[in-house]
């Protein structure tokens, strides 16, 4: 697509204007033109309307240290929207099977005019629109201000308002992508961008900060979760000390992979919050570890994993499974805290008292750790430091043992630690690099986690299906997609295994209420629930738009604690496939 095709000349704050230059960034696959289109875009508008523009571009009505909350639901969205429109609800439900995006179906059913004359709508109004959401209690009421807000909107509006409040863009367009936009327009490079974005937290106010020139005044401010680092899966020792010597690395840090919560904790003065990988608050969730990081004399920012305990911290720590009761929870019972203890292991400390420790190596950030004074329920994981050519040495004496029996050839030392962090119930390693900085939503290979031998994949249910015989009277068929290229959702499989009655009938529960189209036998769901499947192998199949079906997929576990674009990839998918 031509760039040349969506210049402004001038500021336009008409929110028609945002459609089209996110409907032209849409339509190109070219990286360096979707940043020409960004940029053609952003560069005239002002201040207010540009900060605006870069959250919404983001995927994101406000900032993400903004703790408000649209709730406007698919299901809500979909009333709405078949009200409007006048579609046949069994033709609206068909629409959003085949177009897999309800912004998209938006576009489709709306009339070419706005329902309602009005003035048009502009960055400013949506923005004010969307706060109205977010302060008004109420399906009922949100409903009615939904209603108001796409009666004025042309298709094209539609589409992306529809987008914005079921937080659910889908256009080729990250956050990345606006810094990137905002570094071209400033001249420089982006890492400045990024670091600035991530120190304040709202790529809005990076860009205004970018514009006039005061990127260097930027400081830490907690209470934004930064992104999670990620790990990239290993499988073979030998490949594990390959990718450390690659990188120059001679000591590795082995530790436990818990199979809890991933938390971040922040604590600033009398102020102590946590967060989930998905970046929402959990503090509530937990109050005896927010108890005990209030107590610590330090501003800190913490990662860590919250695992449930058998018992004292000595016990072995219980399944993912055993900390369900407190996930969807509010508020915490001391009767819940007892039934189900909780510890919090620490891995990891981004910030310290004033200074920001991101760029430091993992080393350093492990020996400030080791000089604070955590009191239990705030527990620091243990670490070993294990020079690689010790290993490596390790490794070839057991291969080069001559005897006849293959079975008294000395086991691999990383092998062995798998092997002893299972028996403690654990998930498996994580491997890190003793000179690593920590790289916020980045999955690279200075960090790699060794888990279960059978394989598994973060999926997406979207669709679930009421099962037979004593499950007649449960949605307990789900089936479940992965992220394609675009972030669209692409099924790969359906499973109806795993599961305890208990949970499923939970979870039936939970479809009902996120429930976008009955069709009597089968719904079409919110494809907001994520669930971990575990499978034998992945095979070609024409059945799926995904092109890959999973055989045997049964599953392993719900997944609460991940958002739907925390999913695997289709990319993943087929690396599997392909080996």
């Amino acid at each position: 697509m031509d760039a040349s095709r969506f210049t402004f000349h001038v500021s336009d704050a008409r929110f028609s204007a945002f459609a089209l230059t996110a409907d032209a960034v849409s339509a190109t696959s070219k990286r360096l033109e979707k940043l020409a289109i960004l940029a053609e875009y952003l560069a005239p508008l002002g201040d207010a309307d540009l900060s605006v523009a870069c959250r919404f571009l983001s995927g994101q009505p406000f900032p993400p240290s903004d703790e408000r909350t649209l709730n406007v639901g698919f299901s809500m969205a979909s009333t709405v929207l078949i009200e409007l429109s006048g579609v046949d609800p069994h033709e609206y439900g068909q629409l959003v099977v085949r177009l897999g995006d309800m912004g998209d179906v938006a576009e489709r059913i709306m009339p070419p005019q706005p329902v309602e004359a009005g003035e048009p709508i502009t960055l400013q109004s949506a923005l004010a629109a969307f706060e109205q959401l977010a302060s008004t209690r109420g399906t009922g009421n949100k409903a009615v201000l939904l209603r108001n807000l796409l009666a004025k909107a042309t298709p094209p509006e539609a589409k992306y308002l529809v987008k914005l409040v079921t937080g659910d863009m889908r256009m080729g367009l990250k956050e990345s992508l606006v810094e990137e936009a905002l570094a071209r327009m400033a001249g420089m490079g982006v890492a400045e961008i990024q670091r600035v974005n991530m120190l304040v937290g709202d790529v809005g106010e990076t860009a205004l900060m970018s514009r006039h020139g005061r990127l260097g005044e930027a400081t830490m401010r907690l209470f934004h979760p930064l992104k999670f680092m990620l790990a990239t899966p290993a499988e073979k020792p030998d490949d594990i000390l390959a990718e450390a010597r690659n990188r120059g690395e001679t000591q590795l840090y082995v530790e436990d992979k818990y199979d809890g919560v991933r938390a971040q904790l922040h604590k600033q003065g009398e102020r102590a919050e946590l967060y989930s990988r998905t970046l929402d608050p959990v503090t509530n969730r937990f109050p005896e570890v927010t108890s005990a990081l209030l107590a610590l004399p330090h501003d800190a920012i913490f990662d860590g994993e919250i695992v449930a305990l058998s018992g004292e911290i000595e016990s072995r720590c219980l399944p993912f499974a055993a900390l369900q009761k407190r996930m969807g929870r509010k508020t915490v019972s001391e009767a819940l805290m007892a039934e189900v203890p909780v510890a919090c292991m620490i891995f990891d400390l981004l910030y310290l008292d004033g200074e920001v420790l991101l760029d430091q190596p993992l080393s350093r950030r492990k020996a400030l750790l080791a000089g604070l004074d955590l009191r239990y329920p705030l527990v620091r994981a243990t670490s070993q430091l294990v020079p690689v050519e010790v290993f490596e040495e390790e490794a070839r004496a057991g291969a080069d043992e001559d005897v006849d029996d293959v079975e008294e050839v000395q086991e691999h030392p990383l092998d062995s630690m798998f092997n002893a962090a299972r028996d403690r119930g654990n998930e498996g390693l994580m491997v890190k690099t003793s000179g690593s900085i920590y790289s916020p939503g980045k999955r690279g290979k200075a960090w790699l986690k060794v888990k279960r031998a059978l394989a598994t994949l973060d999926v997406v249910v979207t669709a679930v299906e009421w099962g037979h015989g004593k499950r007649r009277d449960m949605l307990s068929d789900y089936t479940f997609a992965v992220l394609g290229p675009e972030g669209n959702l692409l099924n790969v499989g359906k499973a109806y295994s795993g599961l305890t009655d208990a949970e499923i009938i939970e979870m039936t529960e939970w479809f009902k209420a996120h429930t976008v189209r009955d069709f009597g036998r089968v719904r079409l769901v919110e494809p907001l629930m994520v669930i971990e499947v575990a499978f034998d192998k992945i095979q070609p199949s024409a059945r799926h738009k995904s092109g890959y079906a999973l055989r045997f997929p049964r599953i392993a576990r719900l997944r609460p604690d991940k958002r739907p674009q925390d999913a695997s990839t289709l990319d993943e998918v087929r690396a599997i496939a392909e080996t």
